[in-house]
């Protein structure tokens, strides 16, 4: 875990999706997601598993970037969903556009295991102090 959490591992979102963080830098996180166990009825990789892993990856580079004792928080997610992923694993990119004192705007881009574009996303994230005694 990148930072301290308030909650037991099993209960993170990310664990439960399968999400993996292979590279994290305040420049770039990256990280996977099996499509297995995240399709919506039609056998595709759900729009919201695809939101989930945008999401997670960008405020993770969004708390990189805040400095010490400050959390980011998600405060706008679009997503655009461009080709199904049917199997296998996507990859996400996080990198800046924004990076400032009370505000980060990260794009993240969601390819398939052919390198296709499946997804394109922008996270903005609300940088504060951390609530005291956490």
């Amino acid at each position: 875990m990148l930072f301290e959490s308030q909650v037991p591992d099993e209960e993170l979102l990310w664990h439960r999706m399968g999400m993996e963080v292979t590279e994290c830098t305040p420049d770039r996180v990256v990280g996977t997601m099996p499509v297995s166990g995240n399709r919506q009825p039609y056998g595709l990789l759900h729009g919201g598993a695809n939101a989930v892993l945008a999401e997670s990856l960008g405020s993770t580079a969004a708390v990189l970037n805040a400095g010490p004792g400050r959390i980011a928080v998600g405060l706008e997610l679009s997503c655009t969903h461009h080709r199904a992923a049917t199997d296998g694993v996507v990859t996400g990119v996080a990198t800046p556009l924004h990076r400032g004192g009370s505000t980060a705007t990260y794009e993240i881009v969601i390819t398939d295991e052919r390198g296709k574009r499946t997804c394109s996303a922008r996270l903005t994230c609300v940088l504060r102090d951390q609530p005291p005694g956490q």
